[in-house]
């Protein structure tokens, strides 16, 4: 019973026999996770629209001339951060020309015109019995408004503010100078469509061709 005899199989492993199967439950978890994932980006992404004050219609057609005369300002957007203005109507011919640049700093600047265009329908308005209602109304829209802001917002309530871009503006331009309604307690302005008349002079003033 000699010591040469060897035991069946000694220090031989036997091979584990592996699980072709693929366990999908982790990828299920992850797929639940990106969907959720992309629901909620998609709808922080939604595009909002800016909301506007825009000025109340004027039924008699008098008044309305009036009110453009007196406290509207329009401003017309070009390219390259360019910026032109007009008070009350536009006129461009032999008695006059009221067609004018600014810009969105340095001197004439928007801000500075919009400052002294408040100024000059705070200085022109006429006693109106219905101040209180329209400052309480004004206070509990802006909450966080100053008390000179919600005094003014009867007293520059005729100031209208007209924006028109043309096709070659910025929307951040445009952007910045909905900053300024904001910055300057402006109640009452408006987004609108450029003329042809006004886009021409734009382009004639950048020096472009008709």
């Amino acid at each position: 019973s000699g010591g040469g005899g060897h035991k069946k199989g000694s220090g031989v492993k036997k091979a584990k026999k592996l699980s072709t199967r693929v366990d999908l439950t982790p990828m299920v978890d992850l797929g639940f996770l990106l969907i959720t994932f992309f629901i909620f980006t998609t709808t922080l992404s939604q595009p909002t629209g800016l909301k506007l004050n825009l000025p109340k219609d004027v039924d008699k057609p008098e008044d309305q001339t009036k009110s453009k005369e007196s406290g509207t300002i329009t401003f017309l957007l070009g390219k390259d951060n360019h910026v032109f203005y007009y008070e009350g109507q536009l006129k461009v011919d032999a008695s006059g020309n009221n067609f004018k640049s600014s810009s969105f700093n340095g001197e004439n600047s928007v801000r500075d015109l919009i400052i002294k265009k408040k100024r000059e329908v705070i200085a022109a308005h006429v006693h109106d019995s219905n101040c209180e209602k329209i400052r309480a109304d004004f206070a509990n829209k802006n909450p966080k408004a100053s008390q000179q802001d919600i005094a003014n917002s009867c007293l520059d309530r005729d100031l209208v503010v007209v924006i028109k871009p043309n096709e070659e503006s910025t929307y951040k331009n445009v952007v910045d100078i909905l900053d300024e309604m904001a910055i300057n307690v402006v109640s009452r302005y408006a987004l609108v469509d450029i003329t042809d008349d006004e886009n021409k002079l734009i382009k004639i003033t950048e020096g472009q061709p008709k």
